[in-house]
């Protein structure tokens, strides 16, 4: 495989978007949505006799939830819809029909499959983080989800991080979910380097404005599923597949 002309070392540190760059965990999100956005529209329908459209666990994931905070991503989608709910307490119980009730439902759903499946870390960014670190770079992972800490050490990766920044700090520091720059920034604070001297990898549309919003050194688009044009136009500097296309 042909190497990118883009030399990682000549930065600080790397900051990696956890669900699609570091861990296979964006189809257990797709996944959580689904069941959660399919029972709430099922029995919507059921109940005004409109007609039921499910959600699709890549189109309508990609398109307005990913990379998006718990509740933001409720709002999102279903403002496609036309449907507007109470936004409810941040201790509503899964089955209440609010935006924090659907958003406890997608968690509940979440930790269930964890707990039974376990994560897999992406081969491509565990070979090239361990040779960065290797040469010197701190590192950083950055999500909106309250889970990150669990996922990685479910994974048994928190060793090669030397900084977490997700949706706990967000809410303990007041920060903005992406597309604004906030949870980054942070990350590149924690790590003791300027933006400038650190490059961002991120593989959702909202992460990458949220970089590209920022003056990182370097903004990469990491589309695994091969959306390299969507995430250039949305401000990723350079895009790859796998993170070994990058010197």
């Amino acid at each position: 495989m042909d190497r990118l002309p883009v030399n990682i070392r000549r930065y600080r540190a790397a900051i990696f978007d956890m669900d699609g760059v570091v861990t296979q965990t964006a189809t257990i999100h797709a996944r959580a949505w689904k069941e959660t956005f399919d029972a709430f529209l099922a029995a919507r329908a059921q109940a005004s006799g409109e007609p039921f459209i499910p959600f699709d666990a890549e189109a309508d994931y990609l398109a307005h939830v990913d990379g998006l905070p718990r509740q933001d991503g409720v709002r999102s989608f279903l403002a496609t819809r036309g449907i507007e709910l109470p936004e409810g307490a941040e201790d509503d119980p899964p089955e209440r029909d609010s935006v924090h009730g659907l958003g406890s439902r997608k968690d509940a759903l979440v930790q269930e499959i964890l707990e039974r499946d376990g994560v897999d870390v992406f081969p491509d960014w565990l070979a090239c983080v361990r040779a960065w670190r290797g040469d010197g770079l701190r590192t950083a992972v950055v999500s909106s989800s309250r889970n990150c800490q669990r996922v990685i050490a479910a994974a048994g990766i928190e060793a090669l991080f030397d900084t977490r920044v997700d949706g706990e700090t967000a809410r303990e520091l007041g920060l903005r979910g992406k597309p604004a720059p906030d949870l980054f920034l942070a990350a590149a604070e924690r790590l003791g380097v300027s933006p400038e001297q650190s490059v961002v990898f991120e593989d959702a549309v909202s992460g990458v404005e949220a970089g590209a919003a920022a003056p990182f050194g370097l903004v990469v688009g990491v589309a695994r599923h091969g959306d390299h044009e969507g995430l250039s136009a949305h401000g990723a500097d350079v895009t790859v597949a796998r993170l070994t296309e990058l010197g």
